[in-house]
């Protein structure tokens, strides 16, 4: 046994031997981490690939606001000031030319695509709760924009040549909201719209009482015109045409398949389109800065309204739809939004409703096992249709460039304002950044200035996926509530 056990020296001569690893394992090794490496420079490529949009956004404000402020100390003339907004000039043409048939291709389309005699009831009430939650939107983004008022100390300059809004009457809005809900020509409804104008009437033998007069308010409404286009008679005969197209069934399938054509090219052509909003943004935010006599003051302007539209977001989506649910189903609120979160976080990082369509699908109908009918009934048209975050987004927003140009909205015009957002959202596409062509729609309907979009931009690329996740769970709280409401009629369909 002695012998078999090694010398000290033979120990010391072991202990200095540096073991190494087989030349295989090395180049496995070596494979591994070239490999790993390789993982994770395709993972970096495969994310920014999928938010390209985001990054080149985010990048284009941020040498917007840079080239700005460096420009705000060379006293630029009006004609450099031109040159320098050029490209957002271009941008602002792009999407005001992607505005006509973008929303009616989109309403009649969905309008159309109903089956009511398929679905009757449920078809009724699928509809209605879309109306009823994106008006309550409407409504509280209304009412916080007034309430905190992110705009109203954020300018300084004189009010726009658009600030005339504020001497129209409450009743005298009211009566241009239907006279341009029921336009006399189509054609002309696409470049102008029915206004009312004042004139002082004086008596002969008065001329001397004319200043008396205009002090005590006399003045005679007249109807008169503005330039633009009238939106709201356009979406009134859009809805309409979709609706008795609709009832037509066989007879006007074809003419239901021009229009979903005509709206699925329109979406490519937005899709590409779109591209060329960083680059128009970055001009059109650098000119804005230019411009600003106190950027301080609209920095925390816009700062206070990307607070409120979050804060509107965060109460109908926390509040007001689980409120709905649980008045309405008698079932817990938050044990319904735990089984659809993946499609919210999907909502939140694709930006985009109909992107996010088949995780919702799939949420609703395994996690929550949802009937199909409803499901695959609801859900599609839900993708376009109901838009509560794009609604309360672009009341804020209406209110806030109205604010910042000192423009105060009487009670008319925001009811004519809730309106006009609560059919435009109900058209919009559910795809990233199309709501920057149905806030150009808002902002002309009520008579605002269209180049202040650019300071909506700024944030815009978070707003986009919160108020997109507000979206896709007002889509699955409409059919918790519907299939609740209609379990009677499904047990007649078939399975």
């Amino acid at each position: 046994m002695k012998d078999m056990l090694p010398s000290p020296n033979e120990l010391t001569v072991l202990d200095s031997v540096e073991v190494t690893e087989p030349q295989e394992n090395q180049t496995h090794n070596a494979s591994m981490g070239y490999v790993s490496s390789r993982q994770n420079g395709s993972n970096v490529m495969a994310f920014l690939k999928r938010n390209a949009f985001v990054v080149l956004t985010m990048a284009a404000v941020a040498l917007g606001i840079g080239l700005g402020f460096a420009l705000r100390h060379i006293n630029m003339s009006a004609r450099s000031m031109r040159y320098l907004t050029l490209p957002g000039e271009l941008m602002m043409r792009i999407l005001q030319m992607m505005m006509l048939p973008l929303i009616i291709s989109s309403l009649i389309a969905g309008v159309s695509s109903v089956d009511k005699k398929a679905y009757g009831k449920i078809g009724l009430r699928a509809l209605s709760f879309y109306m009823v939650t994106t008006v309550i939107a409407a409504f509280t983004g209304i009412t916080l924009a007034v309430l905190i008022r992110p705009g109203k100390s954020s300018r300084t300059a004189a009010v726009s040549s658009s600030g005339d809004a504020d001497t129209v009457q409450a009743v005298d809005s009211f009566l241009d909201f239907l006279r341009n809900m029921i336009p006399s020509n189509l054609v002309e409804a696409c470049f102008r719209k029915h206004k009312t104008v004042y004139s002082s009437r004086v008596s002969p033998g008065n001329v001397t009482n004319m200043t008396e007069t205009s002090e005590n308010n006399d003045r005679v409404p007249e109807q008169g015109t503005s330039d633009g286009v009238n939106i709201l008679g356009l979406l009134f005969f859009s809805v309409a045409f979709g609706l008795t197209l609709g009832s037509m069934g066989t007879e006007g399938k074809p003419l239901r398949d021009v229009f979903e054509c005509l709206n699925k090219t329109i979406m490519r052509l937005v899709h590409i389109v779109i591209w060329y909003c960083p680059v128009g943004t970055l001009f059109l935010l650098a000119g804005q800065i230019v411009k600003m006599t106190d950027a301080g003051e609209i920095g925390r302007g816009v700062a206070f309204y990307t607070l409120t539209v979050i804060t509107g977001l965060l109460i109908h989506s926390l509040f007001t739809l689980p409120l709905i649910y649980f008045m309405i189903t008698r079932k817990n609120p938050l044990r319904f939004m735990r089984g659809v979160l993946q499609a919210l976080t999907t909502a939140f990082g694709t930006s985009s409703s109909s992107a996010t369509l088949p995780v919702t699908l799939y949420c609703m109908e395994n996690h929550h096992t949802m009937d199909k009918h409803v499901t695959r009934f609801m859900l599609p048209i839900g993708a376009t249709m109901n838009m509560d975050g794009v609604a309360l987004y672009e009341c804020v927003a209406a209110l806030f460039i109205a604010q910042i140009n000192k423009m105060e909205f009487n009670l008319g015009q925001i009811i004519v304002l809730s309106l006009i957002v609560t059919a435009t959202s109900t058209g919009a596409a559910g795809i990233p950044q199309a709501g920057m062509v149905s806030m150009l729609i808002v902002l002309s309907s009520v008579g605002l200035p269209k180049e202040d979009i650019s300071l909506l931009l700024i944030f815009d690329w978070i707003l986009d996926r919160l108020r997109t996740v507000t979206n896709v769970l007002g889509d699955c709280i409409g059919v918790g509530v519907v299939q609740h409401l209609s379990r009677h009629e499904l047990q007649s369909f078939p399975l």
